[in-house]
This record gives C-alpha cells, sequence and structure tokens, in this order.
C-alpha cells in the first residue's frame, strides 16, 4: 500500500446557516480545499452525509455536489455512517489513495441540521438509532447518552459536576476560534444548573446540531511533496462496529468499537498513546468523552472523567482534546464532523492553528463516532 497524505483543507464556519443549502456549503469547502492544494481538480470524491433524506429531502448528494463543486464527470460516492460519516468517508477515500487504484481524492462533510426543528429534527436524528428496538419506543440519542451517564455515576459514585471540565474545556477553547458556533465561556458551577434535556444530560452537556462542510484533499505522500510544502502524512487508520442497539452490549460502558478501531490505527502508525500529541474524539456528550478516553486507553475503566478535573486534555495539558472547541462549542455538523476534525487536526500539525495551537504538535488522533459507540473511525495524522 501506497503512504498517504493530505495536501489541501477547506471548510465553513458551523452555525445555523439557514441562508445557504447543502450545494452552497460543500461548494465552499471544496473550492477552499482546492485553493488550498493548488490543484483544479481531482480524481474522485467521496461525500459524508448523516441526514440529508431525513432533514433536507435530497439523497444522492455526491453528484450534486460534484457539479457544484465544478467536477462534473468525476467519479462521487455517498458516505452514511450516522455521526461518524465523516470518518467512514475518510477512511474510503484513504483506502482508495493507499491502493494506488485512485491518484487523488476529495473527501467532503457536509450536513444541515438546523433547517428543522424540534421534535421534527428529534424524529429525523432518530434513524441512526435501532428503528425496532430504540427508536419506536421514543428513545433518543440524548435519552441513550442520558442513560449510560446515569449508570457511569451510579457504578463510580460520581456527582454531575465531575463532567463540567469537558465542556469547560471546550468552550474555552471554542471562544479562540473564530470558526466556532458558540465561543461563550462556562463557569464552574454552571454546567449543574443548566437546564436539563434527559437527566442528567443538560444544556451544557450535549453538542448543539449545526450545518457546515468540510473538504480534505488526499493524495500519494510521493506526489503530495511536489504540491505542498508541508504535506501531512495520515499513517494509520482502523474502523470497527458495535451493536446499534444499545441494550443488545454486554457491558454498555465499554466502546468497544472505539477501543478496536483505535488499536487499530495505532498498529499501523507504529505509535504508542504516549507519542499522541493531541486527540480530537467525538464529545457529542461528556459520557461519550470520558468513555472514549476509557475505551481508547487513555484512562482506566471509570477514570475518564478525571482527565477534565486537571488540565490534562487543555491546549497545554498532556493530552488536548476538542482544540477548537470539539463538538460542544464548534457546533456537530454530524455527518462533516469527521471532516472538521481531520482540518483541525492539519491546522495543528502545520502550526497554523493561531490561538489555538498545540505546542510542537507532531502526531494527531482524530475519532469519528456513530450513535453511541455503534461505529468507530479513528485516524492518526503525522508529519
Amino acid at each position: 500500500m501506497r503512504e498517504v497524505a493530505v495536501v489541501g483543507i477547506g471548510s465553513t464556519p458551523t452555525g445555523e446557516l439557514w441562508d445557504q443549502g447543502l450545494r452552497d456549503l460543500a461548494a465552499d469547502a471544496a473550492r477552499a480545499a482546492l485553493q488550498d492544494a493548488g490543484l483544479e481538480t481531482v480524481d474522485a470524491l467521496y461525500v459524508a452525509n448523516a441526514f440529508g433524506a431525513s432533514i433536507s429531502t435530497q439523497s444522492h448528494l455526491a453528484p450534486l455536489i460534484a457539479d457544484y463543486a465544478g467536477l462534473r464527470g468525476i467519479e462521487a460516492i455517498g458516505i452514511e455512517a450516522a455521526d461518524a460519516s465523516g470518518g467512514a468517508a475518510l477512511r474510503t477515500g484513504y483506502l482508495a489513495v493507499a491502493s494506488g487504484l485512485v491518484e487523488t481524492v476529495m473527501v467532503l462533510g457536509v450536513e444541515k441540521s438546523t433547517d428543522m426543528i424540534g421534535a421534527a429534527r428529534v424524529r429525523a436524528r432518530a434513524v441512526s438509532l435501532d428503528s425496532d428496538d430504540e427508536a419506536l419506543h421514543g428513545a433518543t440519542l440524548s435519552a441513550l447518552a442520558a442513560l449510560l451517564m446515569r449508570r457511569y455515576m451510579y457504578e463510580y459514585e460520581l456527582e454531575l459536576s465531575a463532567f463540567e471540565g469537558f465542556s469547560i474545556n471546550a468552550h474555552a477553547n471554542g471562544a479562540k476560534f473564530a470558526g466556532a458556533m458558540y465561543r461563550n465561556i462556562l463557569k464552574p458551577g454552571s454546567f449543574a444548573r443548566a437546564p436539563m434535556i434527559a437527566d442528567p444530560v443538560s444544556l451544557f452537556d450535549g453538542a448543539p446540531d449545526a450545518d457546515g462542510a468540510a473538504a480534505v484533499i488526499l493524495t500519494s505522500h510521493a506526489r503530495a511533496a511536489d504540491l505542498v510544502p508541508q504535506p501531512v502524512r495520515l499513517v494509520g487508520s482502523g474502523a470497527a462496529t458495535d451493536s446499534l442497539a444499545l441494550a443488545e452490549r454486554d457491558d454498555p460502558l465499554w466502546l468497544g468499537a472505539i477501543e478496536r478501531s483505535t488499536a487499530a490505527a495505532l498498529a499501523m502508525a507504529g505509535i504508542t498513546r504516549d507519542q499522541i500529541d493531541l486527540f480530537e474524539l467525538h464529545d457529542s456528550f461528556t459520557i461519550m468523552a470520558a468513555l472514549a478516553l476509557e475505551a481508547a486507553g487513555f484512562a482506566e475503566r471509570g477514570e475518564g472523567w478525571k482527565l477534565a478535573t486537571d488540565a490534562s486534555i487543555g491546549l497545554t495539558g498532556d493530552l488536548p482534546i476538542a482544540t477548537f472547541g470539539g463538538l460542544k462549542s464548534r457546533g456537530n455538523p454530524v455527518g462533516a464532523t469527521g471532516l472538521y476534525q481531520a482540518v483541525e487536526a492539519v491546522m495543528q500539525l502545520r502550526g497554523t492553528a493561531g490561538a489555538n495551537q498545540v505546542a510542537q504538535a507532531q502526531i494527531a488522533l482524530i475519532q469519528s463516532v456513530g450513535g453511541v459507540g455503534s461505529s468507530a473511525f479513528t485516524h492518526v495524522l503525522a508529519l
């Protein structure tokens, strides 16, 4: 297999972008990535999207976006894996280039989550759950996260305030980033007082749905050196699944898909966890951040929350996470989130992250998770 590198990145700000449609956002991100790479076209386009059909009444996005991005005629394929769609598309693009069958690929994620509100959006989002065993009975992503959080608090005898450090850190970083959806600072104590969505998940706990698009351009590392002065290598990729329904897992507090995908990505990259300079994890809820840190091997069982209490996850900590605000502050443009993580990791490794820069970043781990751990896609990027 060939070595793969990122030669172009592009993204739009996230937010409630009512004046732009899926095709407009995608085209903006695509053009930015092409300009960054110094290219006019690519050989293939892989488009990540979760809810185009259920929220935007638009499927078959890949040829639509290829057309509006000025890439009409190329190979274009849509990829769907719920919240993990971006990570799934990135892995698809990586495999295409690494195999040698495709020379240059654009991987693009786009979502328009805010065009639907209230109960209608909740129903539209529920298609990522088990339709027969969860959604049919009224389960939502927030409710399932609440079940996990409540069980975790019971097992390890924790108060709700134990999780606030994740949201405080995300907003502290997002406040420095002009492209973040919510740039407000969260004060200690405000987390536990926030209005409840699904007890104990509160308004300050879950990531807000957002609109946005992000893209990366991949090519062989041999070609990358001729295109850009500082290619970022994609050196590890891993993917795994778990049961779709939370109730079918032997141990709901262990995210097996994250464990397996992380191990596979690190093994492919030939690196150890202590070499990771930053970790863009899928902080859709604070409990998911805590469980991801444990399953990925950065914390012992029942101790993932502790990393958010001692500054370990801050920009100057041992394992910075959510360096641009993560899903919580930057916003969660669902199917595009995994590509935002990739763009942000490349910025960190290029040293162009500005006020959000992690000093001397050389290796980044990014992870895109579907539902409450039903699928996980983990990648390692390095200079």
